[in-house]
């Protein structure tokens, strides 16, 4: 008998079942859906208008009636398309002096961006939806019975999910609003490309693609 185990594949370790309808689909028959949400430079705000901002924020969570998740992702810029874009202007560029300037450019960009000293930070809110929802065979699981994976059909939970968490996702966005913050529901291309960048941090840059589906 061999001492080593056989590998498995990377999915077997993670949460997530599938991504499909902009869901997340979990293996214990859970879901969420992910908002992202946009930016404030906080540090340009007067204070009386940061005062303002930490009180609207504490408001609107004080209000919420349901739970959520607060993400905050720090990485590496991605700029392969602006690198790709500089790529095009220097081959139509003839002028000598002007070439160099801009390959200068583009190399110090580069260069910046290598030594870490430029971060993207994006922030997302997570609205979950429990397999507990489901009904009688979530609370068996939980004793230790069947999982809604084997209870429920993957089409079911999901229609399940989206009509949960539709109605908090409209009232989630509301609120952002009222506090200056746009938001807006991430697509499943989306979410496969930022699972992608979170268990794939040596390959920024890599765009992916949903699979294509065949007509039947």
């Amino acid at each position: 008998m061999s001492d080593t185990l056989p590998a498995l594949p990377t999915q077997t370790h993670l949460d997530v079942e599938d991504i499909a309808n902009d869901m997340i689909l979990l293996k214990d028959g859970s879901a969420s859906l992910v908002i992202e949400v946009n930016a404030v430079n906080f540090g340009l705000l007067s204070e009386k208008e940061q005062d303002a901002t930490i009180y609207a924020y504490a408001q609107m969570l004080n209000s919420l009636t349901f739970s959520i998740q607060i993400v905050i992702s720090s990485k590496r810029k991605d700029i392969s398309l602006y690198i790709d874009k500089l790529d095009s202007y220097l081959s139509k560029i003839t002028e000598p002096k002007l070439k160099d300037q801009l390959t200068k450019y583009r190399d110090f960009v580069k260069a910046i961006v290598r030594q870490g000293n430029v971060l993207d930070k994006k922030f997302y809110i997570s609205i979950p939806f429990s397999s507990m929802e489901l009904g009688l065979s979530s609370s068996l699981k939980a004793l230790g019975g069947k999982s809604p994976k084997q209870s429920y059909p993957r089409e079911y939970i999901l229609d399940r999910a989206i009509t949960n968490l539709a109605p908090k996702r409209d009232h989630l966005l509301r609120l952002l609003a009222r506090i200056g913050l746009k938001g807006k529901q991430m697509t499943s291309a989306e979410l496969l490309q930022i699972f992608f960048d979170f268990y794939n941090p040596d390959m920024i840059g890599t765009h992916i693609k949903l699979p294509e589906i065949s007509p039947s």
